[in-house]
């Protein structure tokens, strides 16, 4: 874990000159960071603290800076707790999964429905209230009935955000291969099937928006000014810098690529562990109009309130008029729906969204020429 904390260090300390390289541009303050894709709670205080000094020192803070750090239920000790605090951090995201303790389990995972509830007074305590839960459905041995009452749990807790997932499997995954293969190991026979999966999706839209909790992202509901602001950035096509192995940045590009036709630069570090600590190997991709246009429809539809056309209009001009024939194809699939300002996803569609994205994804080079 040093070793980790040791490169990602160094990485931050040198963004600057690394987006320089690249023809980007680095912000000039930050209003969000966001500490995850694993369990950060399991590193050691002083590395935590160690990072979040680094962080510091080379950027500026937006006064209202949302500080996320995603933990595991179970994991978060009193001295990582009161580390967290110190480092500023004002928002926890707890992967739950679930409150029914067979299917947590079933997924290898070891915390209790009673170590969830525990990390929620805890955070309080400590003076973290806002509070984000993962729920997961799909999970094996899950039924409407187990599904119902973690939702249930989970909005008794009284929580401002919630996240909600589709499981899914993948030839990766000791459970995907099993499933994949019909095998019965690691509680694959289990799993509901996608139709019952999608039936638990809709119950938690409806259940959540009962009781105050609103969707506002394929995944993501909240009580009223709890929208994770970080996340709001990769929809609406913010710049973000990202650092750690397979870790993703998307920033402005320097004048004199916009002078060339390039939008933005993405950047991309390795996926592997080993290879990250060889060298940089940082691979940069040039965003332009056309992507940025194709990013602002498959992003945006992520949102309840859709996309903008008028802004779309402004911002990239004629470019529009080439995806009319497909938002017209969609809305007639029952996919999207189309106001004067905005098209959107509609329930169904957000259930087949990726359906969605890939047909925006794929319009022919053709159909953009000849516009």
């Amino acid at each position: 874990m040093g070793r980790y904390v040791e490169r990602l260090c160094a990485d931050i300390g040198s963004v600057r000159a690394t987006a320089q390289q690249h023809g980007a541009v680095v912000p000039g303050s930050i209003d969000s960071i966001y500490l995850g894709g694993g369990t950060p709670s399991l590193l050691p205080p002083a590395e935590l603290t160690k990072l979040f000094g680094v962080i510091a020192n080379e950027f500026n803070f937006a006064s209202s800076v949302e500080v996320t750090v995603e933990c595991a239920p179970g994991t978060l000790t009193q001295p990582i707790l009161d580390s967290l605090v110190a480092c500023g951090v004002n928002r926890v995201s707890l992967g739950a999964q679930s409150f029914v303790d067979q299917e947590a389990a079933s997924v290898a995972r070891l915390h209790t429905r009673q170590a969830i509830l525990d990390d929620i007074e805890r955070l309080r305590r400590a003076g973290v209230s806002n509070i984000n839960l993962d729920l997961i459905a799909g999970l094996p041995h899950q039924t409407s009935k187990s599904w119902s009452y973690s939702l249930e749990q989970a909005i008794m807790t009284g929580v401002p955000h919630l996240s909600v997932y589709m499981l899914e499997v993948d030839e990766d995954s000791r459970l995907g291969r099993e499933l994949m293969g019909g095998g019965t190991r690691y509680h694959a026979h289990f799993v509901p099937d996608d139709d019952l999966t999608a039936e638990f999706y809709e119950t938690a839209c409806s259940q959540l928006e009962q009781n105050g909790v609103s969707q506002y992202e394929i995944s993501n509901f909240c009580r009223p000014g709890f929208e994770s602001r970080h996340n709001l950035k990769y929809w609406t096509r913010q710049p973000y810098l990202g650092f750690g192995v397979d870790a993703h940045s998307m920033l402005p590009a320097s004048d004199a690529l916009k002078a060339g036709g390039v939008e933005s630069i993405r950047l991309a570090t390795v996926d592997s562990f080993d290879e990250f600590f060889v060298s940089q190997q940082i691979k940069a991709v040039a965003v332009t109009a056309k992507d940025a246009l194709e990013e602002s429809f498959f992003l945006g539809l992520r949102l309840n309130r859709g996309v903008k056309l008028d802004q779309l209009c402004s911002q990239f001009g004629g470019q529009i008029a080439a995806y009319m024939p497909k938002i017209e194809e969609l809305g007639s699939d029952g996919l999207l729906s189309r106001t004067d300002e905005a098209i959107g996803l509609t329930p169904r569609g957000r259930l087949l969204s990726n359906e969605v994205f890939q047909r925006f994804v794929n319009l022919e080079e053709q159909d953009l020429v000849s516009t």
